[in-house]
């Protein structure tokens, strides 16, 4: 028989699998394995049992509000994207527009009091799927900050990641007018408008993207922003 668990702490849940392995032929014994190893296991090894299957199975986060964006896929894409430092993190919700309207100027001032990175997911009207992991939260600033941990995705048609390209460090800017991500020439990889309710996406030089929506410029259906916790 295997069984599963995930070994949590007061403020953290890890990112881990218990296996409680026991059968007919063999001592019962404990192992620890992480879910990268146990997803490893499961592209590279045939199984005989539906519960050896189970004990495999993907992980996903906990996510203590429910997403309007993002089902079980997204979530599991993403999930397996983020940097380490906060995987296996709680997802909390920090901001919506369904929840706190449509204004650049509150999604500042929900995130002023944060010091970790966020997740910005957007759905426009063609109701294709994207945005950004940024390493810090947004903000008014008067020049580029964040991280070569900043990346760009969407899922549009299938999931993809655009990392840091290394040519320059245009990754975040904000003020009140509009949020930047990458830039480079005067195009951004996503421009965001003080109601966010416009938006654009090019090609730039940060990431050296894809055009993240259907067309360059797009409409806003709903956004949220996460962070981990």
């Amino acid at each position: 028989m295997f069984y599963t668990s995930t070994m949590s702490t007061s403020n953290k849940l890890l990112n881990i699998k218990v296996l409680y392995i026991a059968s007919g032929v063999q001592e019962p014994y404990v192992q620890i394995i992480t879910v990268e190893e146990a997803k490893r296991r499961k592209s590279t090894c045939s199984y005989d049992d539906d519960e050896e299957e189970e004990v495999l199975e993907d992980f996903l986060p906990d996510l203590k509000q429910k997403s309007k964006l993002l089902d079980d896929m997204h979530i599991e894409k993403l999930a397996h994207r983020l940097p380490a430092r906060v995987q296996g993190y709680p997802w909390h919700l920090v901001y919506s527009t369904r929840q706190h309207g449509t204004s650049l100027k509150t999604l500042y001032r929900n995130l002023a009091s944060l010091d970790s990175p966020v997740l910005l997911v957007i759905k426009d009207m063609d109701s294709q799927v994207f945005g950004t992991y940024a390493t810090h939260p947004f903000r008014l600033s008067d020049h580029y900050y964040g991280t070569g941990e900043t990346f760009l995705f969407t899922f549009n048609p299938d999931f993809k990641a655009f990392k840091w390209s290394g040519e320059n460090s245009y990754f975040i800017n904000g003020d009140i007018t509009s949020l930047e991500l990458g830039g480079g020439g005067g195009r951004f990889g996503l421009w965001l408008d003080s109601d966010l309710y416009h938006g654009r996406s090019n090609s730039c030089s940060t990431f050296n993207n894809d055009i993240l929506s259907k067309k360059e410029d797009f409409i806003i259906q709903d956004l949220e922003v996460w962070t981990f916790q």
